[in-house]
This record gives C-alpha cells, structure tokens and sequence, in this order.
C-alpha cells in the first residue's frame, strides 16, 4: 500500500516557525499583532499584500530549511514500512519560491532520518495537484493538513488523513488525525481490511441503496474490491434482467457518486439471464470475482440479490471455492415450509450450485430472521440528518417504483453489511449443508461440508450502527 505525505505540518513544524516569524517582523513594521487566530498565519496580521508577499519571498527558503520535525514522525514512518507501506513524499514545493526545492527537501528529510520511497513535488497553489498525483500513482492514503487538498482528494475517491490544525477544524466528513502514533494506528488498522465483493440488484428495491452506502461509509473495515450488479427482473412491470441490469449499474454509479466513492475499475455488470433458464455466458462480473479471488488469500462475497454471477463464477473457475466466502442473503429460516423467497426463487439452480459446491457459506435467512429488520419511514427520518444521500433513500424507501407507497418495509440488505462488521450482534447455527428439494424446500443432511445459518440478529445494534455511519440526528 502506497501512503501520500505532505511536508509542511505534516512532518514539519511549519505553521509554529512561520508564525514566530511572522511576529517578529510585525514588531517591526506596525506592532500590531496577531488581528485574526482563525485565519491561515498569512492572513492573521494587518499588512499590506506587497508588504506580505515581499517578506514571505525573501525569508521562506530561510525557515524551511530550518524546520523542526513533528514528534515521532521518523519513527512511525519506519514502522509503516516495516508493515509494507510505500512513502510517497507529495509537496507543495515547485511553484517558484525555492532555488532548488528537490535537493533542499532531500537534505532535509536526511538530516532527520525521514525515510521515503520517492519525492514528488507539486505546486502548492494548485488545489487539484495532489490529487492527479494521488491517482497517477495509486496512492492508497494522503496525509495533509489543507482543506481544500484534502477535500479535493477525498471528492476523487482518495482515503484522506487531514492533520488537525487550527484553520482546518471546519472541515467533516475526513479522517482527522492529531499524532503519527495515531497515523500508524489508522493506516495499520486500513491496511489489514477485509476484501470484498458486493453482488447486489441495486435498483431492485430500497434495500439494496441503504446496503451499499453503508458498506461505503464503513471503509475503515473493507477493502472494497468490486461492486458487481446482480440480475433481476419484473415480470409484472415489464422489467427484463437486461433493463434491471443496466439500471443497477447506474443506480450503483449513483450512490457512488453521492457518497465520493471512486468508482472506475470498480463496478461490473453482470449475467443478463438466470442459469435455470439456461445461461452460462461469460460476463464482466463473473470474471472479475474469479480475477479477485484467485489473487487474493481470502475474499469475501456479500450476495444480496441472485447469487447467478457467484454460481457462475465457481462453475468456470472452481480454484476459487477455497480462497472464498460467500454471505448471502437469501431463502427463509431453516424451519420455514419453502424457500419461496426473492433471491432464491430468482435462480434456485445458482443456489444448487453454491450450496453444492462446498464453499464457505453463511445464510441470512429472510423470513422469521432478518424480516425483524421493518422500519417504518418516520424513524428514518428522526434519526438521519438530512443530506442529498440520505434524502434519496428516504425517497426510494417510500417508493421504489415497483411497489406501492409503504410507510414501513424492511431493509433486508443492510443485515449482509452488520453481519460482516460484527458478528456479536448475530446468533448463528452451523449445520451440515441442506440439500434443495425442487420445491425450493430444505431437507437436512448428514453430510460432512457444514454452513453457518443466522438464526437472530440484534436490530437495535444494527440500526444503531447504519444512522452512526449514514449520519445521525443525535
């Protein structure tokens, strides 16, 4: 993993040493002091722009030079390559006002046992730099202290760290950190997420909108390695698996782009029938959850709509079955007379398939389960703040434009989400894998491949969780 690092503030104490400076010449030129705290050093005092343009010109140099380094910086960028992270120096210095910016920041970074990777400089007075930088060499985290950088890098799908400064504190939505112990912690911590893959017919209902958003505003804990969209139909409202293909990947772009989610190289269409109707073409997802999971130890696959792409994908490519696992939603509570549920009845033949297979597999079933997860619309609405996402899966909870207007519902996917982010709050049984009467009925087995099944699960805490994460009123 490839981790950005500002200079100024970031490793240095710039912001200290400017303004000492800053007084002292103010002594002498007026003596007026510091006129506004809350304002970046260069704009805290009553001089004049050629009066502040002239002394920053002929002392920067001077100052930069002499920096001091933050506390501990050289320490924990050690341990952060001792855990194989890539420290990529990006600084503002090429905009004119160092001799030689290059070998004055090498020198510097020497002189302190500052280890890196590699320098790049970039101009300070150009908000978007950092950025093309960032995704020109795939920068997994920046660390920067200004506001516009980091909310630039961040709305281009950039983990950002803002480093806490007094002309920063008005800034949310960023990972804010205050020391480079806390830096390591946070970059460790990111470092060692779970790989996933999230299977999902977005536009199929509301559930699947709250899901995503909620996997994506839960970064810190998953790698998200692809979104791929699962195939639905409406028979009833005309819709074909091709149409409900192609509004799912528009509904996922959507969400994505509410949430700054960078999103390229990252959402696949997928299969445009059902295996039990007799498809078995290649299509994008089904090969890039075999490309994800052969490359990877382990991934997990969180199925919330027809499992056809993650069926598909272990019948070409059965190598994957051991460097995967599957959380599916799907089908009803093992006691339950029928699997006559959506996701099942959907491709009850891709079930067989997964179920079959002896890959490792945990069941959310729906009803007498995860159907204790209804809410009715003025909860949602007294417990998230309003913002454009969360206003837009109010909108779609209420009407998802195949169902008439519904008060309540239930929120069926987030449970795949909760599920994967703590499993305290869900009581599981493991039993040896049923087989699947063509009725869609279970009938238990013997044989020696086990699965999980959820058999309860903790509403408050999942619902709990979900506002802290989308944004809660209180």
């Amino acid at each position: 993993m490839r981790i950005g690092v500002d200079i100024d503030n970031v490793l240095s104490n710039f912001n200290d040493e400017l303004l000492k400076e800053y007084i002292i010449h103010d002594k002498e030129i007026n003596g007026n002091g510091i006129i506004n705290k809350n304002e970046c050093i260069r704009k805290m005092f009553d001089w004049k722009d050629e009066e502040e343009k002239k002394f920053y010109k002929e002392n920067i140099e001077r100052i930069v030079v002499n920096l001091k380094p933050i506390k501990n910086c050289a320490k924990y960028i050690r341990k952060l390559k001792k855990i194989g992270c890539e420290i990529y120096i990006i600084t503002g210095r090429d905009n004119g006002d160092y001799s030689d910016p290059y070998n004055m920041t090498v020198n510097w970074l020497k002189k302190y046992n500052i280890y890196y990777d590699k320098i790049i400089l970039v101009d300070a007075k150009n908000s978007h730099s950092k950025t093309e930088v960032c995704l020109e060499n795939n920068i997994s985290i920046m660390i920067d202290d200004s506001k516009r950088m980091c909310l630039d890098a961040s709305n281009h799908g950039i983990t950002t760290f803002i480093m806490d400064t007094p002309y920063n504190k008005d800034i949310d939505g960023l990972i804010r950190v205050h020391t480079w112990k806390e830096i390591f912690e946070k970059v460790k911590k990111y470092n060692s997420r779970i790989n996933v893959i999230l299977d999902t017919d977005t536009y199929n209902e509301a559930d699947d909108q709250f899901a995503l958003s909620y996997l994506l505003k839960s970064q810190d804990m998953f790698n998200i390695e692809a979104i791929t969209t699962a195939p639905y139909s409406h028979k009833n409202n005309g819709i074909t698996v091709k149409e409900g293909q192609d509004l799912s990947y528009n509904e996922v772009l959507k969400i994505c782009n509410l949430l700054n989610f960078n999103f390229e190289n990252k959402v696949f269409k997928g299969s445009i029938d059902y295996i039990q109707n007799g498809y078995d073409d290649e299509n994008d997802a089904v090969n890039k959850i075999i490309e994800i999971a052969l490359k990877n130890d382990m991934t997990y696959v969180l199925g919330i709509g027809a499992i056809t792409n993650i069926a598909l994908a272990i019948k070409k490519e059965p190598k994957i079955i051991n460097k995967i696992e599957i959380i599916l939603l799907g089908g009803n509570d093992l006691s339950y007379k029928d699997n006559i549920e959506y996701n099942f009845r959907q491709d009850i033949e891709a079930v067989k398939i997964v179920f079959n297979s002896n890959v490792k597999l945990t069941v959310l079933p729906c009803k007498n389960v995860v159907s204790t997860l209804k809410i009715d619309i003025s909860t949602l609405k007294d417990n998230l703040i309003q913002n454009e996402l969360n206003n837009y899966l109010i909108e779609r909870f209420c009407n998802d434009g195949y169902h008439p207007y519904k008060e309540e519902r239930v929120i069926w996917d987030i449970s795949v989400i909760a599920y994967m982010i703590n499993k305290k709050w869900f009581k599981t049984k493991r039993v040896s894998t049923p087989y699947i009467n063509d009725d869609t009925s279970y009938k238990m087995t013997n044989v020696k491949n086990k699965i999980i099944f959820v058999t309860k699960l903790n509403r408050n805490k999942i619902y709990s969780d979900l506002f802290k994460k989308l944004g809660k009123r209180w």
